[in-house]
């Protein structure tokens, strides 16, 4: 009989743990739904733990009614217009801002919506450096060690040339040989009077110099690597890279000017206005936290006046001192419109992987003559453009091939850029 009764308990017990285990696998299945459909419908106007366009939402289910939260949901303006006092409290609590209605959600995709704003706001991850404290964090041996190592040989050396000559002293001294040192005409004396020396080392030193000199001036103005501290940090990598942003989004006049212009702090606030909080966190660049980001984020809310609490702008907006990176000469004319638009040119075939770089830099030269190999290499392109067809017909029947590059449209001629 006691048999039987532990048997039964155990089933009942395991029943209980497949219950849990499947009601578990059920609830995360629902949040995740719930996530899908937050991001989707809610994101653009609500923070889980932070006033936005419309209030934070974790933990709002636990406040209202579920029947009444299906009636706002759906139809919050037709909720107002009812004369429904939480409506109305609510609708002016936040600045009289008109809620989208979504009518298309069920009362399922609601009861899941809720059900992720509801989960406990998590722990913040304090991520442990693994780098000791007042350790450099590079592996090798220390500057200051080689350098040590050096002064103990060269004092060794020293040493060794006194025992040496103190030895050959005494070994002359008790052989009865005289020790002295014969004078001896300085090298520096017989290479002035041998003339032919001082030929062939003055014509060997110009030239040396002359190609070290000529080396460093042709890279004045070359800034190849250049990648300055910027007021604001702007990581390329996680606008072009990892949320795909496409180049022209910002650089919107590269497709119809020539210059590519410097977005205003207003293109980004399309987008910041809603976005207080970097949550990338599996996506951290090397040596870069979280609280780091959300710091400059909040340096942009200070230039344009952004009040993320009240969400209004200030009026009190500061200017941002962006540093150039990339320059050409005033002598050398460069026009975006006629690389991006007419012909197609990629960013990064001068820009380079832009959506790579945590801190932009100068990726390529910028000389002539990278300029002048580029379009030597470059077809021109002719897609739903009858007026180069024409032209490149004409060329390619000029110099007996299919396909024209820049160079033979004329790419290389003085006058294209400098005139």
């Amino acid at each position: 009989m006691l048999a039987l009764l532990l048997t039964i308990s155990n089933v009942i017990n395991a029943q209980d743990e497949i219950a849990k285990v499947v009601a578990s696998t059920e609830n995360e299945d629902v949040i995740k739904a719930g996530k899908a459909l937050f991001n989707a419908n809610c994101a653009a106007c609500h923070k889980l733990d932070k006033k936005a366009t419309g209030p934070a939402l974790r933990g709002k289910a636990d406040k209202y009614d579920r029947e009444w939260l299906y009636k706002w949901i759906n139809n919050s303006q037709g909720l107002i217009k009812s004369g429904d006092a939480k409506a109305i409290t609510i609708f002016e609590e936040n600045n009289m801002s008109i809620m989208t209605s979504f009518p298309q959600l069920s009362h399922t995709d609601i009861d899941n919506i809720l059900a992720y704003t509801s989960q406990p706001k998590p722990e913040p991850i304090i991520i442990e450096s693994s780098i000791a404290e007042g350790g450099s964090g590079e592996s090798g041996v220390s500057n200051n060690i080689i350098l040590a190592a050096l002064a103990l040989v060269f004092l060794l050396l020293v040493v060794m040339l006194v025992l040496v000559n103190k030895t050959l002293r005494g070994i002359a001294i008790a052989s009865g040989v005289e020790y002295e040192v014969k004078s001896r005409t300085p090298i520096w004396k017989v290479f002035v009077q041998n003339q032919f020396l001082v030929l062939v080392s003055t014509i060997f030193l110009l030239l040396i110099g002359g190609y070290f000199m000529f080396g460093f001036l042709m890279q004045i103005g070359v800034n190849q690597g250049y990648s300055p501290v910027q007021p604001i940090h702007f990581s390329h990598k996680i606008h072009a890279g990892d949320n795909q942003i496409d180049c022209n989004y910002c650089h919107s006049s590269a497709r119809k000017s020539k210059t590519s212009g410097i977005p205003s702090l207003n293109v980004c606030m399309n987008c910041h206005k809603n976005i207080s909080d970097y949550n990338g966190e599996e996506n951290l660049a090397e040596g870069y936290t979280l609280d780091f980001y959300n710091g400059e984020i909040a340096k942009l809310y200070d230039a344009v006046g952004w009040d993320v609490d009240q969400q209004v702008y200030t009026g009190e907006e500061k200017p941002v001192k962006w540093i150039r990176i990339h320059n050409l000469p005033d002598f050398a004319y460069f026009n975006h419109s006629q690389h991006v638009t007419v012909a197609g040119v990629d960013c990064q075939k001068c820009h380079g992987p832009v959506e790579e770089m945590e801190i932009l830099e100068q990726f390529v030269p910028l000389t002539m003559g990278w300029c002048i190999n580029c379009h030597r290499e470059t077809n021109v392109n002719m897609k739903d453009n009858e007026y180069y067809k024409k032209i490149h017909d004409e060329l390619s029947k000029k110099y007996g091939v299919e396909q024209i590059t820049a160079a033979q449209f004329g790419g290389i001629e003085c006058g294209k850029c400098h005139y």
